[in-house]
Protein backbone atom coordinates (compact mmCIF):
# COMPACT_ATOMS: atom_id res chain seq x y z
CA UNK A 1 0.00 0.00 0.00
CA UNK A 2 1.36 3.40 -0.92
CA UNK A 3 0.32 7.02 -1.16
CA UNK A 4 1.17 8.37 -4.59
CA UNK A 5 1.97 12.09 -4.54
CA UNK A 6 4.16 12.33 -7.64
CA UNK A 7 1.53 12.93 -10.31
CA UNK A 8 3.66 15.59 -12.00
CA UNK A 9 6.12 12.81 -12.86
CA UNK A 10 3.46 10.50 -14.26
CA UNK A 11 -0.11 9.40 -13.62
CA UNK A 12 -1.91 6.09 -13.42
CA UNK A 13 -3.64 5.01 -16.63
CA UNK A 14 -7.34 5.17 -15.79
CA UNK A 15 -9.67 2.22 -16.27
CA UNK A 16 -11.72 4.14 -18.84
CA UNK A 17 -8.62 4.98 -20.86
CA UNK A 18 -7.30 1.43 -20.71
CA UNK A 19 -10.64 -0.01 -21.81
CA UNK A 20 -10.63 2.32 -24.82
CA UNK A 21 -7.11 1.25 -25.76
CA UNK A 22 -7.34 -2.54 -25.42
CA UNK A 23 -9.05 -3.40 -28.74
CA UNK A 24 -6.24 -1.70 -30.67
CA UNK A 25 -3.59 -4.08 -29.36
CA UNK A 26 -4.97 -7.37 -30.68
CA UNK A 27 -8.33 -6.86 -32.43
CA UNK A 28 -8.18 -3.67 -34.47
CA UNK A 29 -4.45 -3.92 -34.93
CA UNK A 30 -4.09 -2.74 -38.54
CA UNK A 31 -1.63 -0.04 -39.49
CA UNK A 32 -3.70 3.15 -39.93
CA UNK A 33 -1.62 4.10 -42.97
CA UNK A 34 -2.80 1.03 -44.91
CA UNK A 35 -5.40 1.42 -47.68
CA UNK A 36 -7.44 -1.78 -47.17
CA UNK A 37 -10.74 -1.84 -45.33
CA UNK A 38 -9.42 -3.57 -42.20
CA UNK A 39 -7.34 -0.46 -41.46
CA UNK A 40 -10.41 1.77 -41.31
CA UNK A 41 -11.01 1.15 -37.59
CA UNK A 42 -7.47 2.26 -36.75
CA UNK A 43 -7.75 5.27 -39.04
CA UNK A 44 -11.05 6.32 -37.51
CA UNK A 45 -9.73 5.85 -33.98
CA UNK A 46 -6.74 8.11 -34.67
CA UNK A 47 -9.01 10.74 -36.24
CA UNK A 48 -11.34 10.62 -33.25
CA UNK A 49 -8.44 11.07 -30.81
CA UNK A 50 -7.08 13.96 -32.85
CA UNK A 51 -10.45 15.66 -32.57
CA UNK A 52 -10.74 15.02 -28.82
CA UNK A 53 -7.34 16.59 -28.21
CA UNK A 54 -7.95 19.52 -30.56
CA UNK A 55 -11.24 20.32 -28.84
CA UNK A 56 -9.56 20.46 -25.44
CA UNK A 57 -7.29 23.33 -26.53
CA UNK A 58 -9.53 25.08 -29.06
CA UNK A 59 -7.54 23.94 -32.09
CA UNK A 60 -8.44 22.49 -35.47
CA UNK A 61 -8.02 18.71 -35.85
CA UNK A 62 -5.50 19.23 -38.66
CA UNK A 63 -3.26 21.24 -36.35
CA UNK A 64 -2.60 18.27 -34.01
CA UNK A 65 0.44 16.08 -34.69
CA UNK A 66 1.19 12.96 -32.65
CA UNK A 67 4.64 12.42 -31.14
CA UNK A 68 6.29 10.11 -28.62
CA UNK A 69 5.91 12.65 -25.79
CA UNK A 70 6.59 16.12 -24.51
CA UNK A 71 10.36 16.07 -24.96
CA UNK A 72 10.08 15.17 -28.63
CA UNK A 73 7.43 17.84 -29.12
CA UNK A 74 9.63 20.49 -27.49
CA UNK A 75 12.63 19.47 -29.59
CA UNK A 76 10.59 19.46 -32.78
CA UNK A 77 8.98 22.85 -32.19
CA UNK A 78 12.20 24.65 -31.29
CA UNK A 79 14.67 23.06 -33.70
CA UNK A 80 12.36 23.03 -36.69
CA UNK A 81 11.13 26.59 -36.14
CA UNK A 82 14.68 27.86 -35.72
CA UNK A 83 15.70 26.19 -38.95
CA UNK A 84 12.63 27.24 -40.93
CA UNK A 85 12.84 30.92 -39.95
CA UNK A 86 16.62 31.33 -39.85
CA UNK A 87 16.50 33.63 -42.89
CA UNK A 88 14.53 36.14 -40.77
CA UNK A 89 16.84 35.87 -37.76
CA UNK A 90 18.73 33.54 -35.45
CA UNK A 91 17.64 34.79 -32.04
CA UNK A 92 15.47 32.77 -29.62
CA UNK A 93 14.03 33.80 -26.25
CA UNK A 94 13.16 31.40 -23.45
CA UNK A 95 13.26 31.42 -19.64
CA UNK A 96 15.68 30.08 -17.05
CA UNK A 97 13.04 27.78 -15.52
CA UNK A 98 12.05 25.77 -18.59
CA UNK A 99 12.11 21.98 -18.68
CA UNK A 100 15.44 20.60 -19.83
CA UNK A 101 13.81 19.43 -23.06
CA UNK A 102 13.63 23.13 -23.94
CA UNK A 103 16.86 24.30 -22.29
CA UNK A 104 19.05 21.57 -23.75
CA UNK A 105 17.53 22.09 -27.19
CA UNK A 106 18.34 25.78 -26.97
CA UNK A 107 21.88 24.94 -25.88
CA UNK A 108 22.18 22.68 -28.93
CA UNK A 109 21.08 25.53 -31.20
CA UNK A 110 23.61 27.86 -29.60
CA UNK A 111 26.31 25.51 -30.84
CA UNK A 112 24.87 25.80 -34.33
CA UNK A 113 24.91 29.54 -34.80
CA UNK A 114 21.82 30.69 -32.90
CA UNK A 115 21.74 33.16 -30.03
CA UNK A 116 19.47 32.44 -27.07
CA UNK A 117 18.33 34.85 -24.37
CA UNK A 118 17.35 33.16 -21.09
CA UNK A 119 14.92 35.37 -19.20
CA UNK A 120 15.08 35.88 -15.45
CA UNK A 121 11.98 35.19 -13.37
CA UNK A 122 10.76 36.77 -10.15
CA UNK A 123 10.79 35.13 -6.72
CA UNK A 124 7.61 33.19 -7.61
CA UNK A 125 8.90 31.96 -10.95
CA UNK A 126 6.88 34.36 -13.09
CA UNK A 127 8.17 35.62 -16.44
CA UNK A 128 7.17 39.30 -16.43
CA UNK A 129 5.81 40.58 -19.76
CA UNK A 130 8.01 43.69 -19.61
CA UNK A 131 11.10 41.48 -19.24
CA UNK A 132 10.16 39.68 -22.45
CA UNK A 133 9.38 42.97 -24.18
CA UNK A 134 12.90 44.24 -23.49
CA UNK A 135 14.53 41.00 -24.65
CA UNK A 136 12.88 40.71 -28.06
CA UNK A 137 14.89 41.98 -31.02
CA UNK A 138 14.19 42.44 -34.73
CA UNK A 139 15.95 39.12 -35.41
CA UNK A 140 13.96 37.16 -32.79
CA UNK A 141 12.19 34.27 -34.53
CA UNK A 142 10.86 32.27 -31.58
CA UNK A 143 9.77 32.77 -27.98
CA UNK A 144 9.31 29.59 -25.89
CA UNK A 145 7.81 29.96 -22.41
CA UNK A 146 6.13 27.11 -20.53
CA UNK A 147 2.46 27.36 -19.55
CA UNK A 148 3.05 26.13 -16.00
CA UNK A 149 6.25 25.10 -14.28
CA UNK A 150 6.72 21.39 -13.71
CA UNK A 151 8.53 21.84 -10.38
CA UNK A 152 6.98 24.78 -8.54
CA UNK A 153 3.61 24.87 -10.30
CA UNK A 154 3.61 28.57 -11.21
CA UNK A 155 1.26 29.41 -14.09
CA UNK A 156 2.76 31.93 -16.52
CA UNK A 157 0.90 34.85 -18.18
CA UNK A 158 1.03 33.03 -21.51
CA UNK A 159 -1.62 35.06 -23.33
CA UNK A 160 0.26 38.31 -22.66
CA UNK A 161 3.64 36.78 -23.48
CA UNK A 162 2.32 35.33 -26.73
CA UNK A 163 0.80 38.68 -27.63
CA UNK A 164 4.16 40.39 -27.18
CA UNK A 165 5.87 37.79 -29.38
CA UNK A 166 3.30 38.31 -32.13
CA UNK A 167 3.57 42.10 -32.02
CA UNK A 168 7.26 41.70 -32.75
CA UNK A 169 6.73 39.16 -35.53
CA UNK A 170 8.02 36.14 -33.57
CA UNK A 171 6.44 32.72 -33.16
CA UNK A 172 5.28 31.69 -29.68
CA UNK A 173 5.73 28.12 -28.42
CA UNK A 174 4.66 26.86 -25.01
CA UNK A 175 5.57 23.67 -23.20
CA UNK A 176 2.16 22.83 -21.74
CA UNK A 177 3.04 19.35 -20.53
CA UNK A 178 2.03 20.04 -16.91
CA UNK A 179 -0.91 22.30 -17.76
CA UNK A 180 -2.58 20.30 -20.54
CA UNK A 181 -5.83 18.81 -19.25
CA UNK A 182 -5.40 20.45 -15.83
CA UNK A 183 -6.33 24.04 -16.64
CA UNK A 184 -8.23 25.77 -19.45
CA UNK A 185 -6.14 26.37 -22.57
CA UNK A 186 -7.29 28.05 -25.77
CA UNK A 187 -4.52 28.34 -28.33
CA UNK A 188 -6.23 31.21 -30.12
CA UNK A 189 -7.10 33.32 -27.10
CA UNK A 190 -3.64 32.67 -25.64
CA UNK A 191 -1.68 33.59 -28.80
CA UNK A 192 -0.04 30.17 -29.04
CA UNK A 193 1.53 29.06 -32.34
CA UNK A 194 2.93 25.74 -31.10
CA UNK A 195 2.09 23.73 -27.99
CA UNK A 196 3.68 20.59 -26.54
CA UNK A 197 1.76 18.10 -24.40
CA UNK A 198 2.18 14.55 -23.13
CA UNK A 199 -0.35 11.80 -22.50
CA UNK A 200 1.04 10.32 -19.31
CA UNK A 201 0.35 13.48 -17.28
CA UNK A 202 -3.43 13.07 -17.75
CA UNK A 203 -3.99 9.35 -17.02
CA UNK A 204 -3.05 8.20 -20.53
CA UNK A 205 -0.04 5.94 -21.24
CA UNK A 206 3.59 6.95 -21.47
CA UNK A 207 5.19 7.28 -24.87
CA UNK A 208 2.60 9.46 -26.60
CA UNK A 209 2.30 13.21 -26.92
CA UNK A 210 1.25 15.93 -29.32
CA UNK A 211 2.58 19.04 -30.94
CA UNK A 212 -0.02 21.61 -31.90
CA UNK A 213 1.19 23.60 -34.92
CA UNK A 214 -0.95 26.54 -35.96
CA UNK A 215 -1.98 26.51 -39.61
CA UNK A 216 0.47 28.63 -41.58
CA UNK A 217 3.48 27.97 -39.34
CA UNK A 218 6.08 26.60 -41.74
CA UNK A 219 8.15 24.16 -39.70
CA UNK A 220 9.52 21.05 -41.38
CA UNK A 221 9.64 17.38 -40.46
CA UNK A 222 11.58 16.38 -37.37
CA UNK A 223 11.66 12.63 -38.00
CA UNK A 224 12.21 11.63 -41.62
CA UNK A 225 10.96 8.48 -43.30
CA UNK A 226 7.34 7.90 -44.22
CA UNK A 227 4.52 10.28 -45.03
CA UNK A 228 2.65 9.93 -41.73
CA UNK A 229 1.16 12.95 -39.98
CA UNK A 230 0.70 14.82 -43.24
CA UNK A 231 4.38 14.41 -44.12
CA UNK A 232 5.51 16.16 -40.94
CA UNK A 233 6.36 13.28 -38.60
CA UNK A 234 7.44 9.91 -40.01
CA UNK A 235 6.85 6.62 -38.20
CA UNK A 236 4.02 4.16 -37.72
CA UNK A 237 1.42 5.65 -35.40
CA UNK A 238 1.10 4.20 -31.91
CA UNK A 239 -2.64 3.65 -32.23
CA UNK A 240 -3.43 2.27 -28.74
CA UNK A 241 -1.54 5.10 -27.03
CA UNK A 242 -3.09 7.73 -29.30
CA UNK A 243 -6.56 6.35 -28.55
CA UNK A 244 -5.73 6.50 -24.86
CA UNK A 245 -4.55 10.09 -25.00
CA UNK A 246 -7.68 11.08 -26.90
CA UNK A 247 -9.94 9.47 -24.32
CA UNK A 248 -7.97 11.02 -21.47
CA UNK A 249 -8.29 14.46 -23.10
CA UNK A 250 -12.05 13.99 -23.39
CA UNK A 251 -12.33 13.00 -19.72
CA UNK A 252 -10.10 15.90 -18.68
CA UNK A 253 -12.28 18.40 -20.52
CA UNK A 254 -15.50 17.08 -18.99
CA UNK A 255 -14.16 16.84 -15.43
CA UNK A 256 -11.67 19.73 -15.27
CA UNK A 257 -13.76 22.10 -13.17
CA UNK A 258 -14.94 19.49 -10.66
CA UNK A 259 -11.54 17.86 -10.30
CA UNK A 260 -9.79 21.20 -10.07
CA UNK A 261 -11.97 22.38 -7.20
CA UNK A 262 -11.48 19.12 -5.31
CA UNK A 263 -7.70 19.00 -5.80
CA UNK A 264 -7.26 22.69 -4.97
CA UNK A 265 -9.02 22.18 -1.65
CA UNK A 266 -6.68 19.29 -0.76
CA UNK A 267 -3.61 21.19 -1.97
CA UNK A 268 -4.48 24.20 0.16
CA UNK A 269 -4.98 21.96 3.19
CA UNK A 270 -1.57 20.42 2.56
CA UNK A 271 0.14 23.80 2.19
CA UNK A 272 -1.56 25.28 5.26
CA UNK A 273 -0.66 22.36 7.50
CA UNK A 274 2.96 22.21 6.34
CA UNK A 275 3.59 25.93 6.75
CA UNK A 276 1.80 26.11 10.11
CA UNK A 277 3.15 22.91 11.66
CA UNK A 278 6.71 22.55 10.35
CA UNK A 279 9.19 25.29 11.34
CA UNK A 280 11.49 26.82 8.71
CA UNK A 281 9.37 25.60 5.80
CA UNK A 282 8.92 27.65 2.65
CA UNK A 283 6.37 27.35 -0.17
CA UNK A 284 7.98 27.69 -3.60
CA UNK A 285 6.12 29.21 -6.53
CA UNK A 286 3.22 31.58 -6.73
CA UNK A 287 0.84 31.39 -3.77
CA UNK A 288 -2.12 32.11 -6.06
CA UNK A 289 -1.27 31.55 -9.77
CA UNK A 290 -0.29 27.90 -9.52
CA UNK A 291 -1.46 24.52 -10.75
CA UNK A 292 -4.21 23.02 -8.61
CA UNK A 293 -2.26 19.85 -7.90
CA UNK A 294 1.18 21.28 -7.06
CA UNK A 295 2.77 21.97 -3.67
CA UNK A 296 6.53 22.54 -3.58
CA UNK A 297 8.40 23.23 -0.35
CA UNK A 298 11.90 23.79 0.93
CA UNK A 299 12.85 22.75 4.46
CA UNK A 300 15.96 24.30 5.94
CA UNK A 301 18.76 22.24 7.49
CA UNK A 302 17.99 18.95 5.73
CA UNK A 303 18.87 17.14 2.48
CA UNK A 304 15.99 16.35 0.16
CA UNK A 305 17.30 12.91 -0.77
CA UNK A 306 17.19 11.68 2.83
CA UNK A 307 13.67 13.06 3.22
CA UNK A 308 12.50 11.22 0.09
CA UNK A 309 13.99 7.93 1.29
CA UNK A 310 12.25 8.18 4.66
CA UNK A 311 8.96 9.15 3.01
CA UNK A 312 9.32 6.08 0.82
CA UNK A 313 9.76 3.93 3.91
CA UNK A 314 6.44 5.34 5.11
CA UNK A 315 4.82 4.37 1.81
CA UNK A 316 4.71 7.90 0.38
CA UNK A 317 5.85 8.53 -3.20
CA UNK A 318 7.19 12.07 -3.67
CA UNK A 319 10.00 13.86 -5.48
CA UNK A 320 12.40 16.74 -5.08
CA UNK A 321 11.65 18.19 -8.52
CA UNK A 322 11.55 17.07 -12.13
CA UNK A 323 11.58 13.30 -12.62
CA UNK A 324 13.89 13.88 -15.59
CA UNK A 325 16.68 15.08 -13.27
CA UNK A 326 16.01 12.89 -10.23
CA UNK A 327 19.44 11.24 -10.52
CA UNK A 328 21.25 14.56 -10.26
CA UNK A 329 22.85 15.72 -7.01
CA UNK A 330 22.73 19.34 -8.12
CA UNK A 331 19.97 21.56 -6.72
CA UNK A 332 17.06 22.39 -8.99
CA UNK A 333 17.82 25.02 -11.64
CA UNK A 334 14.28 26.31 -11.07
CA UNK A 335 14.82 26.92 -7.36
CA UNK A 336 18.14 28.62 -8.04
CA UNK A 337 16.48 30.81 -10.68
CA UNK A 338 13.89 32.08 -8.16
CA UNK A 339 16.73 33.14 -5.90
CA UNK A 340 17.14 30.34 -3.37
CA UNK A 341 20.68 29.61 -2.14
CA UNK A 342 22.07 26.13 -2.73
CA UNK A 343 21.78 25.04 0.90
CA UNK A 344 18.04 25.75 0.98
CA UNK A 345 17.33 24.49 -2.54
CA UNK A 346 18.80 21.11 -1.56
CA UNK A 347 15.97 20.61 0.95
CA UNK A 348 13.16 20.66 -1.59
CA UNK A 349 10.07 18.48 -1.77
CA UNK A 350 7.44 18.37 -4.53
CA UNK A 351 4.08 16.82 -3.72
CA UNK A 352 1.66 16.60 -6.64
CA UNK A 353 -1.90 15.41 -6.16
CA UNK A 354 -4.61 13.87 -8.32
CA UNK A 355 -8.38 13.48 -8.20
CA UNK A 356 -7.72 10.10 -6.52
CA UNK A 357 -5.85 11.66 -3.58
CA UNK A 358 -7.82 11.71 -0.32
CA UNK A 359 -7.80 14.03 2.68
CA UNK A 360 -6.74 11.09 4.84
CA UNK A 361 -3.68 10.60 2.64
CA UNK A 362 -2.79 14.29 2.87
CA UNK A 363 -3.07 14.30 6.67
CA UNK A 364 -1.04 11.10 7.00
CA UNK A 365 1.65 12.56 4.74
CA UNK A 366 1.93 15.75 6.79
CA UNK A 367 2.04 13.77 10.04
CA UNK A 368 4.85 11.58 8.69
CA UNK A 369 6.67 14.55 7.20
CA UNK A 370 6.72 16.32 10.56
CA UNK A 371 8.37 13.30 12.19
CA UNK A 372 10.85 12.81 9.34
CA UNK A 373 12.01 16.42 9.31
CA UNK A 374 12.35 16.48 13.09
CA UNK A 375 14.44 13.30 12.87
CA UNK A 376 16.71 14.65 10.13
CA UNK A 377 17.20 17.98 11.87
CA UNK A 378 18.14 16.20 15.07
CA UNK A 379 21.08 14.73 13.13
CA UNK A 380 22.01 17.98 11.37
CA UNK A 381 25.07 19.92 12.59
CA UNK A 382 23.71 22.97 10.74
CA UNK A 383 20.47 22.85 12.67
CA UNK A 384 22.36 22.29 15.93
CA UNK A 385 24.50 25.37 15.26
CA UNK A 386 21.45 27.38 14.30
CA UNK A 387 19.50 26.54 17.47
CA UNK A 388 22.57 27.09 19.66
CA UNK A 389 23.02 30.60 18.21
CA UNK A 390 19.34 31.36 18.74
CA UNK A 391 19.58 30.29 22.37
CA UNK A 392 22.75 32.36 22.79
CA UNK A 393 21.07 35.39 21.33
Amino acid sequence: MHIYLDNAATTRVSEEVLAEMLPYFSENYANPSAIYGFAADSQNAVSKARGQIAHLIGADDREIYFTAGGSESDNWAIKAAAEAYSDKGRHIVTSKIEHHAVLHTCEYLEKHGFEVTYLDVDEFGVVAPDVLEKAIRPDTVLVSIMTANNEIGTVEPVARLGGIAHRHGALFHTDAVQAFGHMPIDVNEMNIDMLSASGHKINAPKGVGILYIRKGVKIRSFIHGGAQERNRRAGTLNVPAIVGMGKAAEIAELSMTERGEYITKLRDRLITRVLNEIPYARLNGSPTERLANNANFCFRFIEGESMLMLLDQSGICASSGSACTSGSLDPSHVLLAIGLPHEIAHGSLRLTLSHETTQEQIDFTVDELKKIIARLRAMSPLYEDFTAKRKGA
